[in-house]
């Protein structure tokens, strides 16, 4: 049976990342709280990290707060660690053979490649954190501390919820807010996961009693 989850055309065609987008899982009840919820699309999760070839990697995650707070990772992650950065909802990095993790389930993941230095982001976004400028401050903090040239990333947005099911279309926003700062080409499927609950979960669709996908993003390993 294939596994729930989803590549991006853009990402795949940098060929330093390994990434993933998971979908609904079927069969998993949802309808608890977060942290249960988690629990149970845990084993899926893990079987899709496996099937994308980072399963070994340390994973690191966020507490996801709705602002504008970022984790930088640098060197020193063991291959068994897992990291949770509390008050933040982006991560960066240079580090080759690390897995950032985000979870969304309406918000939008925004995946940042930068093919040449090499570096990569991932960002949690919903209609707050888009108002902060978390991923322009994801952007910029790329540059500042990496190097990175913004005319060099590949961005993509992942699947969130849109209008008419949700009053503001905040990707539309981080969009904009990506080429104010010199990134013109931007990857977005269009998608709206309100509009298919038979692949994806939403939050609002579902008042809140529903699974989280979970965008995957990490440089490959040195040949």
């Amino acid at each position: 049976m294939d596994l729930p989850f989803e590549q991006f055309a853009a990402l795949s065609a940098t060929e330093i990342c390994r990434h993933a987008f998971t979908r609904r899982i079927p069969g998993i009840d949802v309808s608890h709280d977060k942290s249960e919820t988690l629990r149970q699309l845990e084993h899926a999760h893990r079987e899709i990290r496996n099937a994308i070839g980072i399963g070994d990697w340390p994973l690191i995650t966020v507490e996801q707060i709705h602002g504008n707070e970022l984790a930088i990772v640098g060197s020193g992650i063991r291959s068994e660690q897992a990291k949770h950065f509390a008050g933040c909802d982006g991560i960066i990095t240079n580090q080759r053979g690390v897995a950032l993790g985000i979870y969304v389930a309406d918000c939008c993941a925004v995946y940042i490649v930068d093919a040449k230095t090499p570096a990569i982001g991932l960002v949690h976004s919903g209609r707050k954190g888009t108002e902060l400028g978390v991923v322009s401050g994801a952007i910029t903090q790329m540059i500042e501390r990496f190097g990175s040239n913004p005319a060099n990333m590949t961005v993509q947005l992942s699947p969130c919820i849109r209008p008419p099911h949700y009053e503001v279309d905040f990707a539309a926003e981080i969009v904009q807010q990506c080429r104010a700062l010199g990134k013109e080409q931007i990857h977005d499927s269009g998608v709206c996961t309100a509009c298919n609950l038979e692949r994806y979960y939403s939050y609002r669709a579902e008042k809140g009693r529903t699974g989280r996908m979970l965008a995957l993003l990490g440089l490959n390993p040195k040949l």
